[in-house]
């Protein structure tokens, strides 16, 4: 046996099993060694139902084979009877004035039960326990290799997540056969030994089996602390390579004139903020270097992040493009290291954004910011292409062919062209692209870079934009490869949004407010957590509204003279354009969708936002959410509609009206939420022992800067060879959803 054995041709395996191990995608003995437990349970805890003492406060696991309710012989008080079995006996459970505690749970369940054994006339029986259901019971009571340790120590029994098919105990059994075929002995560990000591980490040998078979806490602690490091330090490894690979290309020099920028600056309708003004002088820093800039903007919704991309926008396509020279060392080949400003054209600039509406917004936008200077924009999505000025009218915008504005794209003769991810096509050719912009496509990664490159090893300067709130140290992480410059202050004069938590019997009170404003001829969002109804019949369905059904109940008992429209994510492409274009245009009073809207478009005339089962929710997600309506000199309004009855959840959401902005709402999600519920590996890609490392500033500090100077010694890793197959074998697919 090996690590890259397959499970199947070393163990027995039932068709449920292989069916389990296929869902949770285990195919070889790495990927079961590397498969931690979710969490560890105490078995000096735990008592066999044959060994518990009546008189005795106990804990035990075990499987319900009976369950009723019934009424006191005398008394007539509703009982709750169960019966629950080990694999060493039985044992009645009775809940006395409690019989809906038997209506919990259903023949077949797994439980954890803690309460007082207590001798009747019919036997031992557990009185009145505490009950937790859980998906596993703990191992059978066989001799096992740890055995001795399960006696000397604290041992921890590991429990991991299950499938239909697949068991704790199967896998638990499945480890424990692996280590006793020696196969830690043989292992090396790629992690070089500087690190290891350095942070005081185990090496992979102890922190394999400390992981699964821990003897006390701080084994497992120990070694989940290595595991979340190295999961870490592999991601800035990747990272900090994407970005010294890029740094490697020459770009464009773009001269800044302060006084110029200060003029344009002074165009806006508003005055901006410190943060526009410190954001923009850090990326003027960087155009003046002679390889590319690669940078995130990140900034809450409406906090001014167009108004940046316009300015430094505006910095480029003031620059002449290089006349390249021949190079007296390569015969007659132009280098980019002799050149001199041509007196004609200008740099041009790409600005993608992630839809239609978006690019079009963008396009508008960019037109009342340049309109005073005699240059072209052009407008590039699936279904359109427009150019500014147009010769009928020079202050409005005209439809043209693609392959005309293809044309004038390669001949350089459109210096900004805005559009969406149809601008990295084989068909679009720059002249002298300077300054790709990338509106909120986060997963826009080395493969989609490379096509901007030219083949004379110039690349454009780098700007990604987001308005998605994330911890520092979550940004540090999967934003290794960019530098990060914050917008943490709102426009001037904007009106602080009114937020308030409304629960259930304050909803008729609130409904009404919302009428007055309609009737001024505002417009309403509606954010529901799912798009239909839930299964009745299913387990665990959760009951939470639906944007079909609140649809049709709004329209029903609510807002009968409003118009609603529908949004949600299993709509087509089109289809939601048009939801959106509708909204926009005013022909919809209130949008009823999920949190697709969430990165949507600017609807100024939108001041007033519900969001149904807000508990559901990111505190950061919630005020992403409610960014929506924060675009006008209108007041906005946001009524976080809460089911909780829980004094915590209510806390945690009054923070919305405390906090200043979407990142001190996103620390304090990850310090209050813990990092298991930041969808870890279904939205970013990282495990959730990788987003508990994401809590500790000082581990993701470390792992940068370890990654960093790594990659500054040894770009290609020669002298790591173990580490970077590891890194082949494991590469992380860090992504935005």
């Amino acid at each position: 046996m090996d690590l890259n054995s397959l499970i199947k041709d070393e163990f027995r395996l039932t068709e449920e099993v292989k069916r389990g191990l296929k869902k949770l995608k285990l195919e070889t003995v790495r990927d079961i060694l590397y498969y931690f437990p979710s969490r560890y349970s105490d078995l000096s805890e735990i008592k066999l139902i044959k060994d518990l003492i009546p008189g005795e406060t106990s804990t035990i696991y075990g499987k319900i084979i009976k369950a009723k309710t019934k009424k006191g012989f005398r008394s007539k008080i509703g009982v709750g009877e169960a019966e629950i079995e080990d694999l060493s006996g039985k044992i009645k459970i009775t809940w006395f004035n409690q019989a809906y505690m038997a209506k919990m749970v259903h023949v077949g369940q797994n439980v954890k039960l803690t309460g007082r054994v207590t001798s009747g006339k019919n036997g031992v029986y557990l009185a009145n326990p505490e009950m937790e259901k859980t998906i596993d019971i703990p191992i059978d009571s066989r001799k096992t290799l740890f055995e001795k340790e399960k006696k000397e120590n604290n041992f921890r029994y590991p429990i991991y997540a299950e499938t239909r098919g697949l068991t704790s105990k199967w896998l638990y059994h499945a480890i424990e056969k692996i280590f006793k075929s020696g196969i830690l002995q043989d292992l090396d560990d790629y992690i070089h030994e500087e690190i290891i000591k350095k942070y005081n980490l185990p090496s992979l040998k102890s922190a394999l089996t400390w992981v699964h078979i821990p003897k006390n806490e701080n084994d497992a602690l120990s070694a989940r602390k290595r595991f979340a490091f190295e999961e870490v330090f592999f991601i800035q490894l990747e990272r900090q390579r994407m970005k010294a690979e890029y740094k490697k290309n020459k770009s464009f020099k773009i001269e800044v004139d302060k006084k110029d920028i200060d003029e344009f600056v002074s165009r806006f309708p508003f005055k901006p903020t410190a943060s526009q003004n410190k954001a923009i002088e850090q990326i003027n820093e960087d155009l003046v270097k002679t390889h590319p800039m690669a940078r995130l903007l990140e900034g809450d919704v409406g906090s001014g992040k167009t108004a940046v991309a316009a300015t430094i926008s505006y910095a480029i396509i003031k620059n002449r493009p290089l006349k390249l020279l021949p190079s007296k060392s390569s015969g007659d080949q132009p280098s980019a290291d002799l050149a001199e400003r041509q007196t004609f054209g200008n740099l041009q600039v790409a600005y993608m954004a992630p839809t239609e509406i978006l690019a079009s917004q963008h396009f508008e936008s960019f037109i009342q910011n340049f309109k005073h200077l005699n240059i072209n924009i052009g407008l590039l999505t699936g279904s359109t292409c427009k150019k500014f000025p147009s010769k009928v009218s020079p202050d409005g915008w005209t439809t043209i062919s693609r392959p005309q504005l293809l044309k004038w794209v390669e001949n350089g003769e459109i210096p900004i062209l805005i559009g969406t991810h149809t601008l990295i096509q084989k068909s679009v050719k720059f002249k002298n692209l300077a300054l790709a912009i990338i509106d909120e496509q986060h997963r826009f990664g080395t493969e989609q870079r490379s096509k901007l490159i030219r083949k004379d090893g110039i690349a454009p300067h780098l700007l990604s934009m987001t308005a998605t709130p994330i911890p520092r140290t979550l940004a540090l992480t999967v934003y290794g490869d960019l530098d990060l410059t914050l917008l943490d202050e709102m426009p001037h004069g904007r009106k602080q949004i009114i937020t308030e938590i409304i629960t259930p019997e304050k909803r008729e009170q609130t409904y009404d407010e919302i009428k007055l404003e309609l009737k001024k001829g505002r417009q309403l969002y509606v954010i529901c957590p799912r798009i239909d109804e839930p299964d009745p019949e299913k387990e665990l369905a959760l009951n939470v509204k639906s944007v079909t059904a609140e649809a049709k109940r709004l329209k029903k008992e609510i807002f009968q003279k409003e118009e609603i429209g529908i949004l949600h994510s299993k709509m087509s492409k089109d289809k939601k354009e048009e939801v959106m274009k509708d909204f926009s245009e005013g022909n919809i009073d209130i949008l009823c969708a999920t949190s697709v809207v969430e990165v949507g478009v600017n609807v100024p005339n939108a001041t007033i936002i519900i969001i149904e089962g807000a508990e559901r929710f990111g505190l950061a997600q919630l005020h992403q959410l409610r960014g929506r309506v924060i675009r006008s000199e209108h007041q906005a309004y946001c009524y976080v509609f809460a089911d909780t009855k829980t004094q915590r959840s209510l806390d945690r959401l009054k923070a919305l009206k405390t906090a200043k902005n979407g990142f001190e709402l996103s620390e304090l999600d990850l310090s209050l939420r813990g990092a298991g519920e930041l969808s870890g590996k279904k939205q970013w890609g990282i495990s959730d022992l990788g987003m508990e490392a994401i809590k500790n500033l000082k581990m993701v500090e470390a792992a940068r800067l370890e990654a960093t100077e790594l990659i500054k010694k040894d770009f290609d890793l020669k002298k790591y060879p173990k580490l970077k197959q590891i890194i082949g074998e494991r590469k992380s697919d860090i992504h935005f959803e």
